[in-house]
């Protein structure tokens, strides 16, 4: 999306067949964009700070332990001033399938420290595993 809209852009993924299946489609679609295999809970590896990260689907699959530790690695690849845009799951969504929900007193507590959360409205995700789209909350933090 950054990246159609003349960005300059990073995908990063876990998974190198992830990767793969972006920088695929980028050049499909002849958008200019670099993708890097990274563990979002090292971001640092990455060496590099960025104004605005986007995130849709991320959060809402960390576990609780793991909630803080990719906060604080979010925090360490932005600059101070940098927006972070987040789509996850909503504790409005029926539970039974999926990953977990998330509240927004979650949202909340997790970027209570060198963050700002300026908005969390809701919002709705498309997945191809149905037809509906999911409830979601669409996060707004800024890196203090």
């Amino acid at each position: 999306m950054a990246a159609e809209a003349g960005c300059a852009s990073v995908g990063i993924d876990v998974s190198s067949t992830a990767i793969r299946l972006a920088e695929a489609k980028a050049r499909d679609r002849g958008v200019a964009a670099r993708f890097v295999v990274c563990d979002a809970l090292h971001l640092e590896s990455l060496d590099e700070q960025f104004d605005v990260v986007l995130d849709c689907g991320l959060f809402h699959v960390f576990d609780d332990e793991d909630r803080q530790p990719f906060v604080e690695s979010l925090a360490g690849a932005m600059r101070a001033g940098g927006r972070y845009y987040m789509l996850c799951f909503s504790d409005d969504e029926p539970t039974g399938w999926g990953p977990r929900r998330i509240t927004r007193s979650e949202i909340r507590d997790a970027f209570a420290h060198g963050w700002k959360v300026d908005s969390i409205e809701p919002a709705e995700l498309d997945v191809t595993v149905r037809s509906e789209p999911v409830r979601s909350w669409l996060a707004t933090m800024t890196r203090m």
